[in-house]
């Protein structure tokens, strides 16, 4: 039996094609799955776990009927949807997975990160992570009105884009030294993430032995994920049908 890793779906009411492709991946290369984990950024953006629009209701729909088929069902917060709650893990039949976490894959321990934590160079955005991820601060957020919620989402989406045309490429990807720091600490040779949109796979030395860094891909025209089995962990992708 294998599990699937994957990440940066980014689905949203304007891309019913990804929708759609998630789907037929529960009902195709997942169905048999002994786990699936969602490292993060499942959805363009989480307004709260009472969102009522139609995506929410049928994405949990479809996850509840997954996850009570048989295979165990993980989520992970992302920079998108840091906001998702134990309400909506349990509307799906999932749990919640804290960012890092060390699982058992293929046999050994790896690693499981969404990523922007180790985007460390981008200074602006590493302030707003930490804004982001205070329990305080978020309770603010979830006080506010749904429509007040949206408003606030798009204005941060739109300034994250505007700042982000500006940045170097390397300033958006994972800082080296955090990536081996990560390692260290969890005493593991093996790290999967997403986030950064660049699938690789990256070799290494963690104090002086071979290491592995997987970079999931998001998904847009190609589909990205980890299959983890008895042969390692491979990196699969296939075309999405507009």
């Amino acid at each position: 039996m294998a599990s699937y890793l994957i990440s940066d779906l980014h689905l949203d009411e304007s891309r019913p094609d990804i929708t759609r492709a998630f789907f037929d991946f529960l009902k195709g290369p997942a169905a048999d799955a002994d786990a699936l984990y969602i490292l993060g950024d499942f959805f363009e953006v989480w307004i709260g776990d009472d969102d009522d629009a139609p995506l929410i209701e049928q994405v949990a729909l479809q996850l509840r009927t997954y996850s009570e088929s048989g295979p165990a069902l993980f989520l992970m917060h992302g920079n998108r949807d840091f906001l998702l709650g134990e309400d909506f893990a349990q509307r799906c039949g999932a749990t919640l997975l804290p960012d890092p976490s060390v699982v058992e894959l293929a046999g050994k321990p790896v690693l499981l990160m969404h990523g922007d934590s180790l985007c460390t160079r981008d200074q602006e955005y590493m302030a707003f992570r930490q804004q982001a991820r205070n329990p305080a601060w978020q309770q603010v957020l979830l006080s506010k009105s749904l429509e007040e919620r949206r408003q606030i989402a798009e204005q941060i989406r739109a300034a994250s884009k505007s700042m982000n045309s500006l940045k170097a490429e390397d300033i958006m990807d994972v800082t080296p030294e955090e990536v081996v720091k990560a390692l260290a600490e969890h005493n593991c040779d093996t790290m999967i993430h997403g986030h950064t949109h660049r699938p690789h796979r990256h070799q290494l030395s963690v104090s002086g032995q071979a290491a592995e860094r997987l970079v999931l891909g998001d998904w847009g025209k190609l589909g990205w994920s980890i299959k983890a089995d008895e042969n390692g962990l491979e990196l699969i992708h296939w075309p999405i049908t507009p």
